[in-house]
């Protein structure tokens, strides 16, 4: 078996193995590489040349030394030049990946920055036009308070103590009935704009939080104003299935819902159509949940597992199989995309991109119900079927 340099490729003529990485090189061009960087150029570690561990292989026959003007004294030379140059290709070749990873990382960092660029420009619009609609208000204001209004109590302090009715008379029947009888009106009122046919099963607030979107077990979802307390607009699916859960896209122009047959939507706001399915399930689904920077969606259902879709590639890039029996009640992405939640028969945090679970929080005493991260994922609060909040933080 034939000895190959890991740098030229080639059988060396003087085989050393370094004790660091376990690679055959050619001693005279290694020699040149550790003289130049100080390391094993396989896996960067720091080395001498009196760490070289010579291979012993066959004496190979050689000429007498070239006169430096004769054929083989050229030859010399352009062997020398040819280890210089497969040494530089080398070295260019590490700082290229070297670069290309340098570079992958800076364009995530930037995508990360234009987002919240966009959010911050967002929510100062909103801040200007608020305060737009607050300033003629305060206008109004202003003018009722410089206009002077007779008071009577005013008028009659100038002859002494102003008079006031004292007489108590109480509240009638008809009062009190009255009174009872306008909220009731209201409430009435209230529930003929948004009632739906079956349970509420699903609800999420749009990002400017004027908004809630709702799901229904009558199979249609809701999408009111909060403010005004006003339906917008009610849609059936497109299956007539009934659904489960909802979730607005961090951006709000789309968002996903779950079916009781095991399929994950997405739909488009604007147009009101349903615009992508994910299949792959089993059992109805209980939780989904949009990673801050928009590209992935988790999902989870009765078949104890976590699936991660990529929503640029409209596919399903990782499966989470969690233990025979789990329940999956919720999930949450952390606001840097770095930590995924999962709450269930026990509460999990996993690492994000690596999907390792970092910790397994038991101290619910029965089925968790929720979970969300708190600021810059200082800490994880939890809800449980035990009635009881619970905070986790790093001490």
């Amino acid at each position: 078996m034939s000895l190959i340099c890991a740098i030229t490729n080639e059988v060396p003529d003087i085989a050393v193995v370094s004790p660091f990485s376990g690679a055959i090189f050619e001693k005279r061009i290694i020699e040149k590489y550790i003289t130049e960087n100080g390391c094993d150029p396989i896996n960067g570690k720091e080395m001498k040349i009196e760490d070289l561990i010579e291979v012993k292989t066959p004496p190979i026959v050689k000429s007498k030394p070239p006169s430096a003007t004769s054929i083989p004294a050229t030859l010399k030379t352009m062997q020398d030049e040819w280890d210089a140059l497969i040494l530089h290709l080398f070295t260019q070749r590490q700082k290229l990946q070297t670069t290309r990873q340098e570079l992958s990382h800076a364009l995530y960092q930037h995508d990360a920055a234009c987002r919240v660029i966009a959010r911050l420009n967002k929510e100062v619009a909103a801040a200007h036009e608020a305060l737009a609609t607050l300033k003629p208000q305060e206008g109004i204001g202003a003018s009722i308070a410089s206009t002077t209004i007779p008071q009577p109590a005013i008028a009659a302090e100038a002859g002494g103590i102003a008079t006031q009715p004292v007489e108590k008379t109480g509240m009638s029947t008809d009062v009190i009935q009255k009174l009872q009888d306008k909220p009731t009106l209201l409430t009435q009122e209230r529930k003929k704009r948004g009632r739906t046919n079956g349970t509420v099963t699903g609800l999420s607030f749009h990002p400017t939080g004027d908004y809630v979107l709702s799901t229904s077990s009558d199979k249609h979802w809701a999408f009111s104003d909060i403010r005004t307390d006003r339906l917008l607009t009610k849609v059936i699916d497109t299956a007539e299935v009934g659904l489960t859960t909802a979730q607005f896209h961090p951006d709000g122009l789309i968002f996903g819902t779950g079916t009781d047959d095991s399929h994950v939507k997405i739909w488009d706001l604007k147009e009101q159509s349903n615009v992508a399915n994910f299949p792959g399930h089993t059992g109805p689904i209980s939780a989904n949940s949009f990673s801050e920077n928009g590209y992935y969606l988790a999902t989870a259902a009765d078949d104890a597992c976590v699936k991660l879709w990529d929503l640029r590639k409209l596919k399903n890039f990782k499966t989470i199989q969690l233990d025979d029996g789990y329940e999956v009640k919720d999930l949450c992405f952390d606001q840097s995309g770095t930590y995924l939640a999962i709450a269930g028969t026990d509460v999990r945090v996993y690492l994000s991109k690596q999907w390792q679970d970092l910790k397994i929080f038991n101290i619910h005493t029965t089925l968790a119900t929720g979970v969300r991260f708190g600021k810059h994922a200082r800490y994880i609060a939890s809800t449980s079927m035990d009635r009881t909040l619970k905070l986790y933080a790093v001490e």
